[in-house]
């Protein structure tokens, strides 16, 4: 486990701090921080684009010539593809982009993306953040001591909210919970800001919507749908339970159909 500095809002070394090898020591997964990211991104995709096929557009409803006779193209319709006004052939319409992604590779691309920049020395840790009040002033001060310079991201727990109401108007700061953390944002700063207490630790509880280290939420926010079971598989309702004694007719072990020999 490697060490770090703690430090204060003030730039002064007040202790040490140990990264967890698991969380910051592991060796950079680049494929499938990529497939997380590209998830990710994906999920915030509205997906409301629509257009207008033949069938939707107003009008079109009377053939415009006759079939034969007039030496011009047959048509059916005005509002036909090839025709000005009419419908879009094979034009977008509202789906949806979420992609599922495995809860392992989740944790795995947090992990790499970590692991990159505690290598390159570009995860500092502060003690604690003593604003008395919210001020962007203070906020950049403390920034400047610790030496957080670029894009930063600074993970925050419950109890730093003036924290959060200081660096919220600093275009290159980025304010996330602790239980929020994901890959892309973490890939998209150049330094990430934990406190001690948001530091995450293999062995520190799951507070977001699934397990991660540190207690991270989900990356891509894809909710569970609930329809399955505990292994994925589709509970159909269909099939028989182990042991139970049925053949998934309704009947017991032993009972015959038709008559009960009445």
């Amino acid at each position: 486990m490697a060490p770090v500095k703690v430090v204060d809002p003030t730039g002064r070394e007040v202790g040490e701090a140990v990264l967890d090898d698991s969380i910051f020591g592991v060796a950079p997964n680049i494929g499938v921080m990529h497939q997380v990211v590209t998830a990710q991104l994906a999920a915030r995709r509205a997906g409301t684009h629509s257009t207008k096929g033949r069938a939707e557009v107003a009008g079109g409803g009377a053939k415009p010539w006759r079939q034969k006779g007039t030496g011009r193209a047959r048509h059916g319709s005005i509002r036909s593809p090839q025709w000005r006004g009419g419908g879009a052939a094979h034009g977008p319409k509202p789906r949806g982009y979420r992609q599922r992604t495995p809860k392992k590779m989740k944790r795995l691309a947090l992990a790499s993306a970590l692991s990159d920049r505690a290598r390159s020395g570009s995860v500092i840790v502060v003690d604690r953040w003593s604003f008395e009040a919210p001020r962007t002033r203070d906020a950049v001060a403390a920034l400047d001591a610790i030496g957080a310079t670029g894009k930063v991201l600074v993970v925050l727990g419950d109890d730093d909210a003036d924290a959060r109401k200081s660096f919220r108007n600093l275009p290159p700061v980025h304010c996330l919970h602790v239980r929020e953390l994901n890959t892309y944002d973490v890939l998209n700063s150049d330094v990430v800001v934990f406190t001690s207490d948001t530091l995450p630790t293999s062995g520190s509880g799951s507070g977001g919507h699934e397990e991660s280290p540190g207690g991270v939420g989900d990356v891509d926010g894809a909710p569970n749908d609930g329809g399955g079971d505990v292994d994925g598989a589709p509970n159909d309702g269909g099939g028989e339970d182990e042991g139970d004694g049925h053949d998934g007719t309704g009947r017991g072990p032993g009972e015959e159909g038709g008559d009960s020999g009445a």
